[in-house]
């Protein structure tokens, strides 16, 4: 029996914000096989996200990993390295279910990400038929197009002292689902790289969780993989989407862990 569309265009991640559930996610900067999707499934996570602002995946590889993603059921989005439809459009036909993007500053820019990321009536998204998402089974354009829109994710980086003075009217935008706080390129802009008790950084996620509160968005963490206590201060004050790390650091994390451990054995 052929599944419906809800069952195929599933989006576990959307449904655990809509029940006020915290989210957890990692980076995937280093891994380019289709086993690093496994592993994120396997460790628990709830997502991944390809950086492809920060490595050098091709588009090939990172549809192939969100493909991937897709066939054992955990939600992957990408961060695009610039917020235009030939990246937008492409890694949300190769598999995607949501896209990251970058730097944005203004209402106008938020319009422009949903835009490219949503079909009519939300946006202008070129139609596509036989995406992954769908199995590359047929349906009814027009129902395949609706169910997409309510499959995709549209998340933006709020990492620049511009946006936080525009977060209300950037949270306003209809068809933006998530503002994910940049703390790392916020404090390098203010000057303060890495320093993350800086009452501004928390001052940022008070105006960025009360905007989205107000517009029904969610609120994400971003750059505090190494500050747990700042997470758990920032969760319980409302965001709702963690950004644990990346792939490489956890590599390095655990193999430096083990090298001193054997060091210690011969002291």
């Amino acid at each position: 029996m052929t599944p419906s569309l809800d069952e195929i265009l599933r989006n576990s991640v959307k449904e655990k914000l809509a029940r006020d559930e915290v989210v957890a996610s990692m980076m995937v900067r280093l891994v380019r096989g289709v086993e690093i999707a496994r592993i994120a499934k396997s460790a628990g996570f709830d997502t991944f996200y390809i950086d492809m602002e920060h490595c050098s995946f091709s588009l090939e590889t990172t549809s192939q990993i969100c493909m991937a993603a897709l066939e054992i059921g955990i939600p992957a989005f990408v961060r695009v390295p610039a917020n235009t439809p030939e990246y937008i459009s492409r890694v949300l036909d190769g598999g995607a279910v949501g896209v990251i993007a970058p730097h944005v500053r203004s209402a106008e820019q938020a319009a422009e990400v949903v835009r490219y990321a949503r079909f009519a009536p939300q946006g202008d998204r070129s139609a596509n038929g036989g995406l992954p998402h769908l199995q590359y089974r047929s349906f009814p354009t027009e129902q395949a197009n609706l169910a997409l829109n309510r499959q995709t994710m549209v998340i933006l980086m709020m990492e620049a002292v511009e946006a936080l003075y525009r977060v209300e009217e950037i949270a306003a935008v209809e068809g933006v689902d998530m503002l994910l706080v940049g703390t790392n390129d916020l404090t390098a802009e203010w000057g303060i790289p890495g320093q993350y008790d800086d009452p501004r950084v928390c001052a940022a996620y008070e105006r960025t969780i009360a905007a989205c509160r107000k517009h029904g968005k969610h609120v994400g963490i971003g750059g505090l993989a190494s500050r747990p206590d700042l997470v758990e201060k920032f969760v319980r004050m409302g965001a709702r989407f963690v950004s644990t790390g990346t792939d490489l650091s956890f590599l390095m994390g655990a193999c430096t862990a083990k090298a001193k451990a054997v060091a210690a054995l011969t002291r």
